[in-house]
């Protein structure tokens, strides 16, 4: 069984993991614990109440967080012509085709988020084995196969992020970094949560929001109110 070093032992003193917070104080715990040498992610875990091998409760999309993540997104782009000047011009950090396509067979994965244009998914496609694992597959209901490739890297580098449940059905996004002030951690968590209620499937049934938790990337995970998400929720 692996042990937890110093650090993390003295930062989970007097620290019960399964008792619950309210979101401003879960916040305030998260950033104080926040202090390695470097700027940690915060990072949202939802576990849902859903049945992820069934079709009709999957749960996928994109969504803006106002206050972006923190983090500097490296966007990949399969387009031609006019389409893949425009995502240069957009900030896009990798452009191409067939020559990407090639890169990452070889193993080239160094990004985050992958777009294509529809016609460059007889590209795309081949690479499913590569891309698919990681998550980085182009799907037209995360917004990353779509003909407004300016619009889409913009969005992506401003701080549109993926989410998708796991095979336990479970939801895992950064959500800013400890830098950030209670305040906009909190709009970006409400954020989250509302977008996961509005996208909620209809053949889901019982608690949808089993329990959820936020985390620094060097901490301990603190669990958030049931009751706070249950107003979050009625604002959806």
């Amino acid at each position: 069984m692996a042990s937890h070093g110093k650090r993390y032992r003295n930062l989970t003193e007097n620290f019960v993991r399964q008792e619950t917070h309210p979101i401003q104080e879960a916040i305030e715990m998260v950033k104080k614990r926040a202090n390695a040498k470097f700027d940690e992610t915060i990072e949202f875990v939802a576990n849902l109440g859903i049945d992820v091998k069934k079709a009709d409760q999957q749960v996928r999309g994109t969504v803006s967080l106002p206050h972006g993540t923190g983090r500097t997104v490296r966007v990949l782009v399969f387009a031609e012509g006019d389409q893949a000047t425009q995502a240069k011009e957009a900030g896009a950090d990798f452009v191409g085709s067939d020559d990407l396509a090639k890169e990452i067979q070889g193993g080239f994965t160094d990004f985050d988020v992958a777009i294509a244009t529809p016609d460059m998914m007889r590209v795309v496609g081949r690479l499913g084995k590569v891309l698919g694992p990681r998550g980085l597959m182009p799907n037209p209901k995360t917004g990353t196969v779509t003909n407004e490739i300016e619009k889409a890297v913009q969005e992506f580098k401003a701080g549109r992020i993926e989410y998708r449940a796991d095979k336990a059905g479970s939801v895992h996004v950064p959500v800013g970094k400890a830098s950030f002030s209670p305040d906009k951690l909190l709009d970006n968590i409400r954020t989250i949560i509302t977008q996961l209620q509005r996208v909620k499937p209809s053949a889901a049934k019982g608690t949808y929001f089993k329990s959820v938790f936020i985390s620094s990337t060097m901490g301990p995970s603190v669990k958030l109110d049931p009751n706070d998400l249950r107003e979050l929720s009625r604002a959806a």
